[in-house]
């Protein structure tokens, strides 16, 4: 690894999230010269903006900046587009631009477990964690969870190993970074509002191989791992292949019981624990459990603690929880849902036919895709925000839709069309940004508005 000599330079970080926030810290305390950008103002970026204002970091908020300062790198965070205005000034001055993943990279200290793919990011990554917790390691679980990577490299001398989750923004600009494991979960369509193709969304996702070496390890998706091969993008790493659905796999599920999870890797021949033993339900965790149980045997960790660990955990908030029963009918949180394949998956791990409760900011998906699905296991679809006429000519040709106003009219008339034994289920499909703060803060007012009915 190449490490950075930043002490005096004059460093530009785009963005004032939370990445940028860590980066802009970890920059500081190397000794460059920061200067931060970001064309929101909101009250939130002013509160980080005096913080680090009072670290001796100069933050510039909204449109008015220096546009003839020149920097020596510039530091882009994961939620800045490239094709922004302030990206692109960055670019035609020449400044060499790096992700804060890539940064934070060059000051690690420990080994990297690296988990991406369009679905089952954050549950992966906590198992991972729990797992390695369990089986006394010492861990942190950064990146797209909990801390930011800059903020957790500066303890990362004492640990075992770091445990990221990382998106295809965050991998758009590496060029060095290389993690030990990197766990490619799926690739199903999402974010088409800024990749032109699913083949350039893959690509991005498969940044994350790019760098591994032979003595390093890729647990892959057998499914995933079709699609970059027909994608021609190779890798070097050693591949351990896991499926829920394909027995070809090197850890799968047994199909004829959807419950036990074998493995043909020399680390340890059989069968590794069933699902029942855990606290998760469903294929798309199923997989999450798969890749854990890979990651862990590449890892060689011992089979009883990592099945101890594994078996305790809990998933968290908006990941298909349980919220209550009202009157025989089960409400159901999947606001973590923002693409279709997470909702096809939610829908196919509930009995029967739900009530689903849809809709936000479009992200250039195709609906129409769902219509099988939706078809088969939804008797009524409540749509809500931005999207929600797309969703309609989508789907209500071959299923009763209707549209609301706010969340609590959705669950009001979810509620109304329920009998004793069905489920209400909010998957929006969407991103949550058209009329809440983020997919947490849709997910609590969903609970708020079922609380209401008690």
């Amino acid at each position: 690894m190449q490490t950075m000599e930043l002490r005096g330079k004059d460093v530009l970080v785009l963005g004032l999230g939370r990445s940028g926030m860590a980066a802009a810290s970890l920059l500081q305390r190397d000794g460059a010269h920061v200067v931060v950008r970001d064309e929101a103002t909101d009250d939130l970026l002013q509160e980080r903006a005096i913080r680090l204002r009072q670290l001796g970091v100069r933050v510039e908020l909204g449109n008015r900046y220096d546009r003839s300062a020149h920097f020596d790198l510039a530091v882009l965070s994961p939620g800045i587009a490239p094709e922004r205005p302030i990206v692109r000034e960055v670019i035609t001055q020449q400044t060499p631009l790096l992700s804060e993943l890539e940064l934070a990279y060059r000051f690690c200290l420990c080994p990297i477990v690296a988990i991406t793919g369009t679905n089952g990011k954050t549950t992966t990554t906590e198992l991972i964690a729990a797992m390695l917790t369990g089986c006394d390691k010492s861990t942190v679980a950064a990146g797209n969870i909990g801390h930011a990577f800059s903020d957790a490299v500066e303890a990362s001398a004492g640990l075992d190993a770091l445990v990221l989750e990382v998106s295809s923004f965050q991998l758009e600009k590496i060029e060095q970074f290389r993690p030990n494991i990197a766990v490619l979960l799926n690739i199903t369509p999402d974010h088409l509002d800024r990749y032109e193709s699913m083949d350039d969304y893959a690509a991005a996702k498969a940044l994350v191989l790019l760098n591994q070496q032979p003595e390093d390890t890729a647990v892959i998706s057998i499914e995933a791992l079709k699609h970059l091969r027909r994608m021609c993008l190779p890798f070097r790493a050693r591949a351990i292949t896991f499926s829920a659905y394909d027995r070809a796999a090197d850890v799968w599920l047994d199909s004829s019981d959807n419950d036990t999870i074998w493995s043909r890797l020399p680390e340890c021949r059989g069968i590794l624990m069933k699902m029942s033993e855990t606290n998760l339900r469903g294929a798309h965790n199923a997989e999450n459990v798969l890749a854990t149980l890979a990651t862990g045997l590449a890892m060689g960790l011992p089979v009883s603690q990592m099945r101890e660990a594994i078996s305790t955990y809990y998933p968290q908030p908006h990941r298909c929880e349980f919220v209550t029963e009202v009157g025989g009918v089960s409400f159901i949180n999947d606001s973590k849902a923002t693409n279709g394949d997470a909702v096809e998956k939610a829908l196919r791990s509930l009995p029967g036919r739900s009530v689903l409760i849809a809709g936000g900011r479009d992200k250039g998906l195709d609906f129409a895709s769902l219509k099988p699905v939706i078809g088969e296991k939804v008797k009524l679809a409540v749509l809500i925000g931005e999207a929600q006429n797309k969703m309609w000519h989508a789907w209500s040709k071959t299923t009763p839709c209707v549209r609301a106003s706010s969340m609590e009219e959705a669950v009001q008339i979810a509620a109304q069309h329920t009998l004793p034994g069905d489920t209400v289920l909010l998957s929006p499909a969407c991103a949550s940004f058209d009329m809440f703060e983020n997919y947490g803060h849709r997910g609590d007012e969903f609970k708020r508005h079922v609380f209401n009915l008690v």
